[in-house]
């Protein structure tokens, strides 16, 4: 996810939590990080990296509460709260992603404020599909001291994405479990491909050693281990 700006556009955020946002592309700086360092170290495997990118603002063609949007998958998506963007960029990007067959699918998104409450501001959570590569993160993550924490898909909470005029609900009609239930609607456009939605804060606010203010890497080490070892 690269929002370089997002204001929430017409669900506007308050100034406090809109004076942030130029940290919404915390997920796309991750992504280029991850491919970077992938790359630096030689790790042999192929790397499709795709930034869905877009400012949320307001405009004369901003877009509305309960629009109606076809993704690139063909779903149609009814649209619940305008600054809910991230997912809808994702839901394409994904579409694409697995157009190519590819072994693993990853996205990085500062995505909901759910997670945020579940796990403070620098643990990120996971989502997969795949216990077996969730097996390999929670041991990579406590062998780099890189905290990372799975949360869970649960499958009762599918139907809170129904919708009466479209294929799917962007942000549902259930005010809790705001994480788990845009993990589940973005795991809708994977299809059966194995994948991994990372759900991070991407910021530090504390100046600590090592750790300056300011954008901040978490869970990278963990994934990079993981694809590493994947691979192998």
């Amino acid at each position: 996810k690269g929002v370089t700006f997002d204001s929430g556009g017409l669900n506007l955020k308050s100034p406090s939590s809109m004076y942030s946002m130029k940290k919404d592309m915390g997920g796309a700086a991750h992504a280029i990080g991850l491919a970077h360092l992938l790359l630096q170290m030689k790790v042999p495997c192929r790397i499709q990296l795709i930034i869905p990118s877009a400012e949320n603002v307001i405009s004369g063609n901003a877009y509305r509460p309960s629009d109606v949007l076809t993704s690139r998958s063909g779903k149609t998506i009814e649209v619940g709260d305008t600054d809910a963007e991230g997912r809808l960029l994702l839901a394409d990007a994904l579409s694409y992603a697995i157009e190519s067959s590819p072994d693993l699918v990853i996205d990085f998104a500062t995505l909901t404020g759910a997670a945020r409450v579940a796990m403070g501001p620098d643990v990120p959570c996971y989502f997969t599909n795949d216990q077996k590569l969730s097996q390999l993160i929670f041991s990579n993550s406590a062998e780099h001291e890189d905290q990372i924490w799975q949360l869970p898909l649960i499958e009762d909470y599918r139907p809170f994405l129904d919708s009466s005029i479209a294929d799917i609900h962007s942000t549902g009609n259930e005010p809790n479990g705001g994480a788990i239930i845009t993990a589940l609607f973005l795991e809708t456009f994977v299809n059966a491909v194995p994948w991994i939605h990372m759900d991070l804060n991407a910021i530090n606010n504390r100046v600590r050693d090592g750790q300056p203010k300011g954008g901040e890497a978490q869970g990278m080490l963990a994934i990079y281990d993981l694809i590493s070892r994947w691979i192998s």
